[in-house]
């Protein structure tokens, strides 16, 4: 609602159109509790928002201020005739999903502008999922809604110089904002599904216009089909997260490994080979245990994607794919060069590695992955290793 307000009011008064979206869920909340819900929701909402935003036009002494510039002839004319058509609204959405992820604003800050607006986060959760303070969220908020505002991006058909200079931005921040529901750094629930059911609502928007349906996009959206598969699995009824080898594959849901299959055809269409696509690859390869191979398989994607992002968790999970190939004591060998005694992942793998070559070292390790990591149930799964270790 706030994407398609914005189509008309423009994204300098993005608080306004915030205001009537807010103004209309609340009338929403009392006329809906005392008459029901109506037949069709969405389009009374609607109903409501255009009556209220056509209420806020007329009252033209309290808009001169903020907008007469605007109605006077500049680049954000407002326009009077609304419509929440399903595809103005889609193309509102997508469009708003441009104008947030801008290039000006840092990774986090884009995150954290895209929880807000287009994922209705408030502040108290956003600072939770950050493990910040409010007060640095919302400067943080503030900062990148300045951009935003003195940004020309106009809220309407997307075009192709639009796609072009900010798809890898946009795909960059919802693959950022998929890890972190997958696999939380900053919040003690190391699983927070709600963030991944954004990204790939969103996603899916991409791959729904045919301006952004790229190859690219489609292998965006298949490893997030493939990484969501297995949430129900990755976590224990205590809540502890659950190694892949020991999840229950029962619970792997198919329908999504199914969507996860046909985005990823779709994703091979054109000619160009992205960290997407090979990331997705090595996500297909972890839904098909029944294969004998899929960890040579697993080795050479991974060493195609180091060849494109060279990350330190890349070069981890190598390592892993790797010891699953070459076996752990080469694999110690490999993982040792990088030196990464900071990390808390290196520790983990050490740890994993030597359990089975040097007991006390692996207990080492993994003591000095619980003094870096930050979040309580890592640390928990942890201790719980290392007291198998010393049971023998």
């Amino acid at each position: 609602m706030t994407a398609v307000l914005c189509r008309h009011f423009g994204l300098r008064n993005i608080e306004l159109a915030e205001d009537i979206a807010s103004d209309t869920f609340l009338k929403a909340s009392e006329h809906w509790a005392i008459h029901g819900v109506p037949e069709n929701p969405t389009a009374w909402l609607y109903t409501v928002a255009r009556n209220k935003s056509k209420d806020y036009l007329r009252r033209m002494l309290a808009f001169s201020t903020r907008i007469a510039d605007q109605v006077e002839g500049g680049s954000d004319e407002i326009e009077y005739d609304f419509e929440f058509s399903e595809r103005s609204i889609a193309d509102s959405q997508l469009s708003m999903i441009f104008a947030v992820c801008n290039p000006a604003n840092s990774p986090e800050s884009q995150i954290c502008l895209a929880l807000q607006v287009l994922c209705g986060f408030s502040v108290e959760e956003i600072a939770g999922a950050f493990l910040s303070t409010k007060e640095s969220i919302k400067k943080r908020l503030y900062r990148s809604r300045v951009n935003l505002r003195e940004d020309n991006f106009r809220i309407r058909e997307l075009g192709e110089n639009e796609i072009g200079t900010r798809l890898d931005t946009v795909l960059r921040t919802l693959y950022l904002l998929f890890n972190e529901g997958y696999f939380s750094r900053t919040n003690n629930k190391q699983i927070r599904s709600e963030l991944c059911s954004e990204a790939m609502r969103l996603t899916l928007l991409l791959v729904e216009h045919p301006r952004t349906n790229t190859a690219k996009v489609n292998a965006l959206l298949a490893l997030m089909c493939f990484q969501s598969s297995r949430l129900a699995a990755r976590i224990n009824d205590r809540g502890d997260p659950v190694l892949f080898e020991e999840q229950d594959r029962q619970l792997w849901d198919q329908s999504l490994i199914d969507r996860g299959n046909y985005y990823l055809v779709n994703a091979t269409s054109g000619g160009e080979i992205s960290k997407y696509h090979l990331e997705a690859g090595i996500a297909y390869w972890h839904t098909t245990p029944t294969d004998t191979n899929k960890w040579e398989h697993i080795l050479k994607l991974y060493d195609q994607l180091i060849r494109i992002e060279s990350s330190p968790i890349t070069a981890l999970n190598r390592v892993f794919a790797f010891a699953k190939v070459y076996g752990h004591e080469k694999a110690i060998a490999e993982a040792e060069q990088m030196n990464l005694n900071d990390n808390g992942f290196y520790h983990q793998l050490l740890g994993y590695l030597y359990s089975d070559v040097e007991i006390d070292k692996a207990i080492d390790h993994y003591q000095a992955a619980i003094r870096i990591s930050k979040t309580r149930h890592e640390k928990q799964i942890l201790h719980e290793r290392i007291q198998r270790l010393r049971k023998g």
